[in-house]
């Protein structure tokens, strides 16, 4: 694995701390701004929406710059708007610097995850994308508890500070350890990469990703008090069993993207349909503490950890360069915002077993979206004696090495 990998990693790490940062701040920063906590749980919606609106918008002003040019060009505007929190003297510069540092980091996940990918050999990509996105299993684990330790210690605003040390560090890893590269051949205009969009495959492509994170937020975003609430968990105990859903999400993304690269729509399947599975136990089973955290850790295992395999086929049914993986960055950061606005509303109508049997619904609506295309390998595969026999993969089958390669992929 190129040493390239790691480094991306890192610096989505510190994005990922960045953006989670305010979720373990609320009352310090409600009472430091001088506003209420629902006010600053917007600063979260505000984030994700900048994140998939203002993304990719960015992404297409740094189409014509070689990979490594545009992530040092983001890097700055990421800095700046993380300064810019630690400094704020009200809510309206919070917003601001909350727009900047939302933008910044979803166009940063678009270039970084096509860099790993054009940087890696094809029968790797899948692990390599699993790497660079532990940064954001990572993020989520360490990264977050620590700001929000900061926070507590040291003030909210110290926080921000720290996130800015860190992102500094991260762009001195990613100039020393990353090198030059040029544009993918066939990249660097707008006409040229909307040119993936004008297939409607794609789009179904990018729906299952929305319904896989979705159904998982859906569920994450409120386990807290379906956890104290319903299970009868004490409120001292949640962060310890969130360090051991972060810890299962670590886990299953190592293994996905183990198995991405070969065997990419298999991986989905049987995601979803565990996913479904483990939702609809933890809602009918959530008064029994050990299936709680059974059903618990199951959904960490096999929710967000699909983005391994959800990459590989956004690139293979479009192609690896930035527009594209950063508007399905986009459609991830929907299946966020999706998930856990119908898992709020769920809760408040109907109780907090709502958001499971919703995101089990969602996952359930995901593992439609696969129809077209289980269908379309089932009979690839039955045209095929020879790979059924052991023999050579059809073209367009699952298995790295002979999928067909698109503009802007590396052969």
């Amino acid at each position: 694995m190129p040493r390239v990998v790691h480094v991306l990693a890192f610096g989505i790490f510190a994005m990922v701390t960045s953006e989670f940062v305010v979720a373990g701040l609320m009352p310090q920063m409600a009472e430091g701004l001088n506003v209420t906590v629902p006010q600053i749980g917007y600063l979260i919606t505000v984030f994700a929406l900048s994140m998939a609106l203002g993304g990719p918008l960015l992404s297409v002003a740094l189409l014509r710059l070689p990979p490594k040019t545009a992530l040092m060009v983001l890097f700055p505007f990421f800095l700046a708007g993380n300064v810019l929190a630690a400094t704020a003297s009200g809510y309206p510069a919070m917003v601001v610097a909350r727009i900047i540092t939302g933008v910044a980091s979803q166009a940063f996940f678009g270039v970084a995850i096509s860099l790993g990918s054009q940087l890696t050999r094809p029968e790797i990509r899948g692990r390599a994308v699993a790497v660079i996105l532990n940064g954001l299993m990572l993020g989520t684990l360490l990264g977050l508890p620590l700001a929000t330790l900061t926070g507590e210690r040291y003030g909210w605003r110290a926080a921000f500070w720290a996130i800015s040390a860190l992102t500094v560090a991260a762009a001195l890893c990613t100039a020393i350890g990353v090198r030059r590269t040029e544009r993918p051949e066939g990249s660097g205009t707008f006409r040229s990469e909307l040119t993936a969009f004008r297939a409607p495959r794609l789009w179904v492509t990018l729906l299952t990703s929305t319904m896989v994170i979705g159904a998982t937020f859906s569920a994450f975003s409120y386990l807290n008090p379906i956890l104290t609430r319903v299970t009868g968990f004490s409120s001292g105990a949640v962060p310890l069993l969130l360090l051991a859903y972060g810890a299962a999400t670590v886990i299953g993304n190592t293994v996905v993207g183990r198995l991405a690269d070969r065997h990419t729509l298999p991986v989905l399947f049987v995601g979803l349909s565990l996913n479904v599975a483990f939702l609809a136990g933890f809602a009918l089973l959530a008064r029994f503490e050990v299936w709680a955290v059974l059903c618990m850790l199951g959904i960490g295992l096999v929710g967000v950890t699909m983005n391994p395999a959800l990459v590989t086929r956004v690139q293979r049914t479009g192609n690896a360069r930035p527009l594209v993986n950063t508007v399905h960055t986009s459609f991830i950061t929907l299946g966020v915002v999706l998930g856990s606005a119908l898992g709020g509303l769920g809760l408040d109508r109907f109780g907090p077993r709502a958001p499971l049997w919703l995101g089990a619904a969602l996952a359930v609506t995901g593992l439609l979206t696969l129809v077209p295309d289980l269908l379309r390998r089932r009979k690839s595969h039955g045209a095929s004696s020879p790979e059924r026999a052991g023999g050579t993969a059809p073209a367009n089958s699952e298995h790295p090495a002979s999928a067909p390669l698109h503009a802007g992929q590396t052969p």
